[in-house]
């Protein structure tokens, strides 16, 4: 349940500009979460969230994507609960993920910034990414599925 939350908040991060924890625990309860502010506040701590200022002068929780050790850790944790199988055809990768979970996944991938990787596209259980290459793609498929079988 706590992988499963924390990839929810990441999910949640990544679309919205979220500027308090009460902000976060009301979308979780939202969406089927029951935590406490207390619950919420390890979570931040353990995801290792910071505020960034945003164009409009607020802050708001983000991963603080330029640290992509801290980034690729949690994303390991998060596929390790999400992902199914992963394959890939020419230079796209097919992720097929857990009802529900493919978001998550996706919005892990999207914050690791990796320049060969054009663009993703998540449904309810399925995840799309198009690769610059054929062999971008291969070794995309066989990072992730290092990523997975290290955690």
């Amino acid at each position: 349940m706590k992988k499963r939350r924390q990839a929810k908040i990441l999910e949640i991060i990544s679309n919205q500009e979220i500027e308090t924890q009460e902000e976060l625990q009301a979308l979780l309860i939202e969406f089927g979460f029951e935590v406490t502010q207390a619950t919420i506040s390890r979570d931040i701590k353990e995801l290792r969230l910071v505020k960034e200022l945003s164009s409009e002068g607020r802050y708001y929780y983000s991963t603080g994507k330029k640290n992509t050790q801290n980034i690729n850790r949690r994303a390991g944790g998060i596929f390790n609960e999400s992902i199914i199988k992963i394959d890939y055809a020419l230079n796209t990768v097919v992720i097929k993920c857990f009802a529900g979970m493919a978001n998550a996944a996706c919005a892990a991938i999207d914050s690791m910034e990796l320049k060969e990787v054009l663009g993703t596209i998540a449904g309810d259980d399925t995840i799309f990414i198009l690769c610059t290459s054929e062999d971008n793609a291969r070794e995309f498929t066989q990072k992730l599925r290092t990523m997975l079988n290290a955690y």
